[in-house]
């Protein structure tokens, strides 16, 4: 007779595919695919007159995956919840207890943090009760969510138009995103201008160094120039000055490697180098995490547990990596101590940062069974956790006064001497930053120095600049707004609902956005105030370390929500949006077509709808022809979000790019010319021929927008 196997519950069809081919015999590995359980979708499920009582039941489409596991359950000698370890996690494993009879005090909950054989057989040693305080806190954060979502959107559907939401997190995001944008229109520019100048130092040898100084101070007061007659009168006072130098002083600076990577750092960091999307960062590190077929390998989990707060390290991983740096790159890289971190307020310390499960797997090594955007992130996350363990990178600096006749000039320069971290990794910045000097020139006290050239320059002060996807999750975490799992849903929901526009990388508030966000603050308040939505969740946390009842959390938050909401009721007026109107004629019944936001942007509409269901996509013509017919060129977007250029005589002719093309030929083979644009705002011509990749520069770089 065979012996019955161990039962083992994942969330994933794919975790469950890679966790059984570590077991082999004796255990059978079975997916929940996510909640089993959740509220009703048709009514509310949270019932506030009776403690806020729970309404639980099968979610639509899970009963087959229920009725299986159910079955699995009743020959199995031991069943094991091995959900994901966070709250949600915990929430699912609490949910299939109760479904299959489980005892949730009896060591049935295995946890474990990355997908690799040793994690998984450690995890199966060390069972444990289900966490009930984890469970409540995910409860609250339903109901909560619940209690404002289902009470709030049906108002915006009566009031303003159906197919409206609100929401805790996404109402604050919102606010954020209009907000900025309100400061971007309120921004007055103030003028200032710089004068600079080529200066010129002989040397011992009879060489000379050249060198840009910044003015400084005017008869011993700070420079500070706010129109061109004062900075030409400062030029022609630099211009007749003599000079020389003093006040040198030479120092040191140490640039400090950054943390591991957390959720929130993963999706900043990979919107910079990437252009990777929250969401898609997310769909990308989850196949990471849950095993990717490796030649030679077999199926591997290549990077931990991916919705994490935390900067910690286990001793094991820190182990293994100290002993790889100088093996790889020489003891010279490798502190003597291990490089430690402070993680943000209330981060779950319990969990890891994202990092690779074997520090011995280089990117380099597994590409070939990788897809392009999977190697891409996995080599930012393995590349980012080795440079967390290194030396810092170490920069010669040089600060110089410069005085004659009043004037007073500064030097500044710094040379990097030992590359220490960024030998393997580099932040990025949403910030602009000034090149360091690669050479610092050599200066003696009292030196002369000649003014070559002077240059004055006219800046005006900048507005701040509006929200990448990247820049908000920032915002929002530093705000304690949110968790790890909600970052990327909470911003994609809100360009699905048509708040915001995603343009350039940029976030825009529509005016549906800005309508529905002034509603929110006249009639909601609390609900849209960050340090209010920050104090809930603390008091979720709270709820989790077992301090403070769930049912506490709810009924200090409810009844001054439901005085809101009544009086929002009464008081809102049924609000009439207006289209806007367009100069295109709706080719099937002749009415004048408007413009409509939908869940993927602007699109044209017959206003006679529903009697006329005609729409038409808003066409984008470029400044450049077809390469192949001459025609004009659109920009599209793919099924995936993603911009291509195509010719208006599709299908006629088949001209593809995803490159912006120009009008421009190549100077060297006759390919047409692409638009390339840097970061820094530097503007090029590229061949098109994969084979020439001839560059013509347009534009040199320009100073970047601070974030």
């Amino acid at each position: 007779m065979a012996t019955a196997s161990k039962l083992i519950i994942v969330e994933s069809p794919a975790k469950a595919r890679t966790i059984a081919k570590f077991l082999g015999r004796g255990y059978k590995v079975e997916a929940s695919q996510g909640h089993v359980r959740d509220l009703p979708k048709s009514q509310l499920g949270v019932n506030a007159e009776n403690n806020f009582e729970m309404k639980y039941i099968t979610i639509h489409g899970r009963g087959k995956i229920l009725t299986k596991i159910r079955k699995e359950a009743k020959t199995a000698s031991k069943i094991y919840l091995a959900t994901d370890p966070d709250r949600e996690g915990e929430a699912i494993s609490w949910h299939l207890a109760q479904t299959l009879g489980m005892d949730v005090e009896a060591p049935c909950r295995i946890e474990f943090h990355e997908i690799t054989q040793r994690a998984v057989e450690n995890a199966l040693s060390n069972p444990r009760p289900i966490n009930l305080a984890k469970v409540d806190a995910q409860q609250a954060r339903r109901a909560l969510d619940r209690l404002v979502g289902y009470q709030i959107s049906p108002l915006l559907w009566a009031k303003v138009k159906k197919g409206l939401s609100a929401g805790r997190v996404q109402s604050v995001a919102t606010r954020l995103v209009v907000d900025r944008e309100q400061d971007i229109e309120d921004f007055i520019p103030e003028e200032y201008w710089d004068v600079t100048a080529n200066a010129l130092l002989p040397s011992a040898r009879g060489r000379k160094t050249t060198f840009t100084l910044r003015l400084h101070t005017l008869d011993g007061k700070k420079a500070e120039l706010h129109n061109e007659e004062e900075a030409l009168a400062a030029k022609a006072r630099v211009e007749n000055a003599d000079f020389a130098v003093y006040g040198i002083k030479r120092g040191e600076k140490r640039k400090l490697p950054a943390p591991p990577f957390t959720t929130s750092s993963l999706q900043q960091e990979a919107g910079r180098k990437l252009n990777f999307t929250t969401q898609k960062t997310m769909q990308v590190v989850q196949q990471l995490y849950e095993g990717v077929d490796l030649e030679g390998e077999g199926t591997q989990g290549i990077v931990t547990y991916i919705r994490t707060d935390s900067v910690h390290i286990s001793e094991e991983a820190l182990a293994a990596v100290r002993s790889y740096i100088p093996e790889r790159f020489g003891a010279e890289y490798l502190p003597e101590e291990p490089n430690e971190f402070k993680g943000r307020r209330n981060a779950q310390d319990a969990h890891e940062a994202i990092r690779p499960t074997d520090a011995t797997r280089t990117p380099e090594s597994i590409k070939a069974s990788l897809t392009k955007e999977q190697f891409q992130l996995y080599r930012l996350i393995y590349s980012r956790f080795l440079a967390s363990q290194m030396k810092p990178a170490l920069y010669d600096t040089l600060s110089m006064d410069i005085a004659g006749n009043g004037v007073g000039m500064r030097f500044y320069g710094e040379h990097k001497r030992f590359a220490g971290f960024t030998s393997v990794y580099e932040e990025g910045s949403d910030e602009a930053t000034e090149a360091a000097e690669s050479t610092l020139p050599q200066f003696e006290e009292g030196a002369p120095v000649t003014v070559e050239s002077v240059d004055s320059v006219q800046h005006f002060t900048q507005p701040p600049s509006r929200y990448t996807e990247a820049s908000l999750v920032r915002t929002l975490e530093e705000k304690g707004i949110g968790r790890p799992s909600t970052y990327a849903p909470t911003i994609t929901t809100i360009i699905a609902r048509g708040y915001v526009m995603r343009e350039n990388k940029r976030l825009f508030p529509t005016e549906l956005g800005r309508m529905i966000n002034a509603m929110m603050i006249q009639y909601f308040g609390p609900i849209v105030d960050t340090e209010f939505t920050a104090d809930l969740e603390d008091q979720l946390d709270e709820v989790e370390d077992g301090s403070k009842d769930w049912h506490q959390v709810l009924e200090d938050f409810y009844p001054n929500f439901k005085e809101m909401l009544d009086a929002a009721e009464n008081a809102i007026e049924k609000v009439e949006i207006k289209d806007e109107p367009s100069d295109v004629v709706c080719d099937k019944c002749g009415a004048q077509m408007v413009y409509r936001v939908g869940r993927f942007g602007k699109f044209l509409a017959c206003p006679n709808f529903p009697e006329c269901r005609n729409t038409k996509p808003i066409l984008n013509y470029i400044e450049a022809n077809c390469p192949q017919c001459g025609g004009r060129l659109l920009e599209k977007t793919s099924r995936k979000n993603r911009k291509f250029y195509g010719c208006e005589h599709y299908p006629d002719c088949d001209f593809v790019s995803w490159e912006m093309p120009v009008n421009d030929k190549c100077e060297k083979c006759g390919s047409y010319m692409t638009l390339k644009r840097s970061r820094k705002g530097e503007t090029w011509h590229l061949c098109s021929n994969e084979t020439c990749r001839h560059r013509v520069e347009v534009s040199p770089a320009q100073p970047e927008e601070e974030e």
